[in-house]
């Protein structure tokens, strides 16, 4: 059995119940409450391994936010079918406001995390085990509590701040926004807390593989400091990290088959051909419509034909780079022999015997990006003469020429452009652009890259021409629109500025 795996972890389903003096409210000794689950290790293993399938739900729907509202990724237009317009297309299109429902998803999918994650928390002190095996789960939940509240600070920007279960809803209403600064003190005390507890990745079972490890909350941390722009702490930080290296390949990172590798720092696990809802589908969203089995290998199977390569990001590839072959393919033969012009993800794309039921899983966090951010760190800190060789091997790996002889400058541009060449279609590239541009240059930035697809569209609109709104970006929309239907009920929740 693998080690984590998407169960209907009954602690989720747990409702508050209280004892009153009437007979009626008392509780029934032999139902499962929050008073009395969490118990013991079996128990509190249960709800952690609940909490790790969640990151399965986030990644369903991660890309949105991160790929496809950048210059990486765009639409299979399709003609014949605006369903989808309102929601997908508004966040392509740069047209989001604070209705727009994948915006709310994201935002509630988090938060709802959080809620488990909290709970878990709570419960740990009176949990009956060996006190080592406390620090471990605290350890992984305040990890993955750093992971969700690093994605909504970068998102939202100032962010309720939740580290209590909440017994009645009544209470939910009653909560603030926090600042960004205090936001990033949680992150950090709760990385910390997770370094001093967590195992090193080679003290971790073979059976536990994919579990979070020091190295993770190490990576994270390092991330986090990068983002604050606090260069050496990222420097000194990922430095601490050891016991994982480039695979040989770069096909080989992303293979089923060698799931968990030695450059797999932490990754959302999936079953592929099983029927309990362990799969990961990513192919039967990105993959073309109307392939009718030419691209993913079932008769009539077809993509949902969002979340496709640019023209741009495609271009970006160097001659001889041995990952675009891996990443992406340009288009495909139909089942008639003729060449289709619509470029697909290939990356997450590998042979599984069952209909829908692939199962690749998914990198948050590999060893290429860790050195790839002590690459950018250093050279903000000091120059360029260190990165070249965290930067150079993942180059040397893909086919490319080392980097020599660049200035402080070049080389920043260089490993910015290696990351989203290495790490693409892996739900970095916006947190990249936000990270090392003002919001006023990524609006300078994203509108060229609107004015370029406009006239040049990845895939055939049909005829159908752009709104004057389309791919038109301001500066405040750097920062989500905090969800209308989270204000209409919370009074004290305030708007970031530009969205009504």
């Amino acid at each position: 059995m693998k080690y984590i795996i998407k169960i209907a972890c009954i602690a989720f389903g747990l409702t508050l119940m209280s004892c009153g003096d009437s007979f009626l409210d008392k509780v029934n000794p032999t139902q499962l409450t929050a008073g009395t689950y969490y118990q013991n290790q079996a128990q509190v293993q249960s709800a952690v391994n609940g909490i790790y399938s969640q990151l399965q739900d986030l990644t369903s729907i991660q890309w949105i936010n991160t790929e496809y509202i950048s210059d990486n990724t765009s639409l299979h237009f399709n003609v014949g079918d605006r369903g989808q317009g309102p929601s997908l297309e508004a966040i392509e299109y740069f047209q989001i406001n604070s209705g727009t429902s994948n915006i709310t998803n994201w935002y509630n999918q988090l938060y709802r995390g959080l809620t488990n994650i909290n709970i878990v928390l709570s419960k740990l002190e009176g949990a009956t085990m060996d006190n080592a095996l406390k620090l471990d789960f605290e350890g992984q939940c305040k990890f993955m509590r750093a992971y969700y509240y690093f994605q909504l600070v970068q998102c939202f920007g100032d962010v309720i701040i939740v580290k209590e279960p909440i017994g009645t809803p009544a209470e939910a209403y009653n909560f603030k926004r926090s600042p960004v600064a205090d936001v990033y003190t949680l992150i950090e005390s709760d990385l910390k807390t997770a370094i001093t507890s967590l195992p090193d990745r080679a003290s971790i079972a073979v059976n536990q593989k994919g579990r979070i490890s020091k190295g993770a909350a190490l990576a994270l941390l390092g991330k986090v400091y990068l983002t604050k722009k606090q260069y050496a702490e990222a420097v000194t930080t990922l430095k601490q990290i050891s016991g994982y290296s480039l695979m040989p390949k770069y096909a080989d990172v992303f293979d089923p088959q060698q799931k968990n590798n030695v450059e797999s720092v932490f990754e959302v696990q999936y079953q592929a051909n099983t029927d309990i809802g362990e799969w990961s589908g990513f192919i039967y969203n990105f993959y073309p419509r109307e392939s009718y089995g030419a691209v993913i290998k079932f008769t009539n199977a077809n993509g949902g034909g969002w979340n496709i390569p640019t023209r741009d990001i495609i271009a970006a590839y160097e001659a001889g780079d041995l990952r675009k072959a891996v990443s992406l393919a340009e288009g495909y033969n139909n089942n008639s022999g003729v060449w289709t012009p619509i470029p697909f993800i290939t990356k997450f794309y590998h042979a599984h015997t069952v209909v829908n039921r692939p199962g690749d899983n998914w990198p948050i966090l590999r060893y290429a990006d860790v050195l790839l951010m002590l690459a950018e760190a250093s050279n903000e800190a000091t120059g360029p003469a260190d990165g070249y060789a965290y930067v150079n091997p993942i180059r040397v790996r893909a086919g490319l020429a080392p980097l020599a002889g660049l200035d402080k400058a070049s080389f920043r541009t260089a490993v910015l452009k290696e990351r989203r060449i290495e790490l693409a279609f892996e739900n970095h590239r916006w947190y990249d652009l936000k990270r090392t541009m003002s919001p006023t240059e990524l609006a300078t930035f994203l509108n060229a890259h609107g004015a370029f697809e406009k006239s040049n569209p990845t895939t055939n609109r049909g005829g159908i021409p752009f709104s004057a709104g389309d791919y038109v970006f301001e500066a405040y929309e750097a920062l989500f629109p905090i969800p209308a239907s989270e204000i209409l009920v919370n009074k004290d929740l305030t708007q970031n500025p530009g969205y009504k």
